[in-house]
């Protein structure tokens, strides 16, 4: 196999010549080695768009490639009107699980072992697919009744790995799952940012650096990987660097508010450098997700069903599902069409940047609570007399009382800015004193 840095990304997207696992592999191996060449991969996506004599295959090729740049919406509609092939299913089975429909990429996947695509490659997708539908035994189940070569490969050894994780298992088993993960491939991008996560929840800040960075060195990057390292960047008061990392984020999800409030903050404290032509494209298309669907002439149906579900602008649509809109009492079909219309005739789609959308608020038990400690829940965090850092944190995450605080779990404060274990141990400390804990404590 051509080594990544011969390797012609141009080409590869569009002749005609054979398009499997071992070409995408050379595609991601490309642009790992140079990060440039994802503006070639996305220059030829557009050029392969403008063909009109697009064959089954050739939509295969495009749905790939639109999983890779991060238009999920795009590969599901591309993959499914494509060959119906191996390829195919188990690519449509990675895409539903980028969109997080995970019942759904299991039977993806199971259909990719039908129509013949690698076995134990399939076995390991559908037990990531199982971990993250909440169902670690059953993921573990399928890792079992996996034998030979496999038990030895990065990807087997990582998902077992996270696995054990999920089930609770030892700090020190895990991690040493994930270490032999890195062993038998240096650039597994989920064992690298599984270790650089471990390290970082334990304030061992140069280890987890170092993870951080050799994770985000691979593509397609975790967006998770970016966004710390772009924080332990700044904390250094590397603002270019961390600058870099949110611009990644922004290339393939130029909405995404995390990525578009800490660049910004980056750009701010450091010397200003930015990405000008990338910022000036995110900040047109942000122009374009702000607008109001009070500016287009909707039916009545329509616009009433969006204001009860909250949707005030076309980037709330984005971050909507189809499944969503359909499921809102008397929104059918026509309005759907609707709808569609209105975000096509500014080049957006349905569910577009449903991967944004923030997951719901847990709801609180206070059935079993005493009057006194519902009262308590009603308290201002500031009765806590956080340090700065820490009241920072609380004003980020728009948090004001007591028990918006209670519904935070320490990893929901980890993902904050600048707020690290010191912080999270400090905000436990006030809260064991108050007889109070954080979710999941």
């Amino acid at each position: 196999m051509p080594t990544a840095a011969v390797v012609d990304v141009h080409d590869i997207v569009l002749s005609n010549s054979s398009f499997g696992p071992r070409e995408i592999t050379q595609l991601s191996q490309s642009i790992t080695e140079d990060y440039a060449q994802f503006g070639t991969l996305r220059d030829s996506v557009a050029e392969l768009e403008t063909r009109e004599d697009r064959t089954p295959a050739a939509a295969v090729r495009l749905g790939v490639c639109y999983y890779l740049l991060g238009r999920y919406r795009m590969a599901m509609e591309t993959l499914g009107s494509a060959d119906g092939g191996a390829l195919a299913n188990f690519y449509i089975g990675k895409t539903r699980f980028a969109l997080g429909d995970y019942p759904e990429a299991h039977k993806a996947y199971q259909a990719a072992k039908t129509a013949g695509y690698n076995g134990d490659d399939c076995a390991l997708a559908v037990s990531e697919a199982q971990r993250y539908n909440k169902d670690p035994k059953k993921a573990l189940e399928t890792l079992d009744k996996l034998s030979g070569a496999v038990e030895q490969t990065a990807e087997y050894l990582y998902q077992r790995g996270a696995t054990v994780a999920a089930l609770g298992g030892s700090t020190q088993e895990v991690c040493a799952l994930y270490e032999r993960a890195v062993e038998a491939d240096g650039k597994h991008p989920g064992a690298l940012f599984s270790l650089a996560t471990e390290n970082d929840r334990r304030g061992n800040d140069e280890l987890a650096l170092q993870f951080y960075q050799r994770s985000a060195a691979t593509f397609p990057a975790n967006v998770g990987t970016l966004i710390n390292l772009g924080l332990l960047y700044e904390d250094r008061q590397q603002f270019d660097r961390a600058q870099m990392c949110y611009q990644r984020v922004l290339e393939v999800y130029p909405d995404h508010p995390r990525a578009r409030l800490y660049i910004k903050d980056a750009s701010a404290s450091g010397s200003g450098w930015i990405d000008e032509e990338a910022q000036r494209r995110n900040d047109r298309l942000a122009q374009v997700l702000s607008i109001s669907v009070s500016d287009f002439e909707l039916s009545v149906r329509s616009r009433n069903c969006l204001t009860k579900m909250g949707v005030r602008t076309l980037g709330d649509l984005t971050r909507t599902s189809e499944a969503e809109l359909l499921g809102s009492k008397n929104f059918g079909e026509t309005s759907l069409v609707e709808i569609r219309d209105m975000l096509a005739s500014k080049g957006l789609e349905l569910g577009q940047f449903a991967t944004d959308k923030a997951p719901p608020e847990p709801v609180m038990d206070m059935s079993t609570m005493s009057p006194d400690e519902q009262a308590m829940l009603e308290r201002p965090i500031s009765d806590l007399n956080l340090s700065v850092r820490a009241r920072k944190c609380m004003a980020r995450l728009g948090l004001t009382l007591m028990g918006e605080l209670l519904r935070k779990s320490g990893d929901d404060l980890l993902e904050c800015k600048n707020f690290g274990v010191t912080s999270l141990n400090e905000v436990r400390e006030k809260l064991t004193s108050m007889n109070l804990k954080l979710r999941g404590d």
